[in-house]
């Protein structure tokens, strides 16, 4: 499965390093704005879709630099016409994660937002969104600076939501495909904890995994605990289904392919001796391709109900599905340009191959929306030698140089790779 559905922008493979001179001098001084703009973000973070003040944030920044800047579905795009030659477009996100922050960093977040459902949560970037964010600034800025270097149209687009999935669909809901021009190809990166920081990782092909989440709902019948002849269980009816469905990754999917079904969380009753009247689970599924997640989701339906009828459950379970990523395929022909001009940017010991990772992104339902190919890399967060957390985790904290000059250089030498280049 390839992303390609529109021509795709051939230009030439870069020999020399992308930036010029000049861009090269004033990407040096970026940090002083860089470094003070993301210790901000990253003590304020947002929620998915209530992205509020950091929405502001980056729409002053675009302004600041001279694009046309419009919000668009809860994010910011900002516009940079620059004569003749293709579009390019570069996402990053910009939410953050209900994360109690245990870092230890001096700039750590104590912010708390309400959530949709009004409960206040501890927030925290807890996923290098605000990393993503002032790196796509930078290369923003950097390209607003050398007009002369590049013609064409970029697009520079912070997205919300994606930590629910949510924030791609709603920007093209809110009329994306109409308000910008069209992109010819689409760019995206990540801050993983491999490869080690200074270091970019590349891959055409799946290099995330399609993802969905699902509720579950099973029935029983209430006893008290003393007499479960009298009552249909249901904690052990879901305790059934969650050892079962083990075996769809185990005996349903080839060894050589990848699928994960996970039970994240298992809600039965309320005290030791009463037998429920229901549980709830909620899972989630992976895949590198919608046909497995399909065949998965399908399995988990299938031994639900054949369950519940085994354990004579008075009603039908109640399936819902949310959080759906699609798998993140790179195309083989944008990702050998921008891999080629990464070499030539950061030399060939900077740039490593990107195993897929089994993390999930709402990234590519924008350049399938468009119907364009698109390139997805990762690049490192952490300094070699050092102690990791993952992506999520309390604990991650990944150092601030050379993570953020890493991601700005690479995401605008992509980005001069699929324009025309004049220098």
């Amino acid at each position: 499965m390839t992303s390609a559905t529109a021509p795709i922008p051939t230009p030439p493979i870069p020999t020399t390093p992308l930036l010029t001179a000049p861009m090269a001098a004033a990407l040096e001084q970026y940090a002083s704005w860089q470094e003070p703009l993301f210790e901000d973000l990253h003590r304020h973070p947002e929620l998915s879709m209530r992205e509020e003040r950091t929405r502001g944030i980056v729409a002053e920044q675009l302004s600041e630099f001279g694009y046309a800047v419009q919000e668009i579905g809860g994010g910011v795009v900002g516009v940079k016409e620059n004569g003749e030659g293709p579009t390019v477009l570069m996402r990053a996100d910009m939410d953050g994660l209900p994360v109690t922050e245990a870092s230890g960093l001096r700039y750590a977040s104590t912010h708390t937002q309400q959530d949709a459902d009004g409960r206040t949560q501890p927030t925290m970037h807890a996923c290098g969104h605000d990393v993503h964010m002032v790196a796509g600034l930078g290369a923003a800025r950097l390209l607003a600076e050398h007009l002369g270097d590049w013609s064409g149209t970029y697009i520079a687009l912070f997205q919300p939501g994606e930590e629910i999935a949510a924030g791609a669909r709603a920007m093209i809901e809110d009329g994306l495909l109409d308000k910008v021009p069209a992109p010819d190809v689409c760019l995206g990166q990540h801050v993983l904890t491999t490869p080690v920081a200074g270091k970019v990782a590349i891959a055409p092909g799946p290099v995330m995994s399609s993802s969905v989440s699902m509720r579950v709902r099973v029935h029983g019948s209430g006893s008290h605990g003393s007499m479960p002849h009298l009552g249909i269980d249901p904690v052990v009816l879901a305790a059934a289904i969650v050892t079962r469905i083990q075996t769809l990754v185990a005996r349903e999917i080839a060894p050589g392919d990848f699928g994960v079904v996970t039970v994240g969380a298992l809600h039965a009753g309320t005290s030791a001796n009463i037998i429920p009247d229901r549980a709830e689970m909620s899972l989630n599924v992976r895949a590198y391709s919608e046909e497995i997640l399909e065949q998965l989701v399908q399995g988990v339906q299938r031994i639900v109900r054949a369950e519940c009828e085994a354990a004579r459950s008075p009603q039908e379970p109640e399936f819902e599905q949310f959080h759906h990523y699609p798998v993140t395929d790179n195309d083989e022909e944008v990702t050998h340009a921008v891999r080629t001009a990464l070499v030539a940017q950061l030399g060939e010991e900077r740039v490593e191959h990107m195993d897929p990772v089994t993390a999930s992104e709402d990234f590519s339902i924008l350049p399938d929306a468009f119907g364009v190919p698109y390139c997805y890399w990762g690049f490192g967060g952490y300094a070699e030698g050092r102690e990791t957390a993952p992506n999520h985790s309390p604990l991650w904290a990944p150092d601030m140089q050379p993570t953020l000059r890493t991601g700005t250089e690479a995401a605008a030498s992509a980005v001069l790779a699929l324009l025309d280049g004049t220098g």
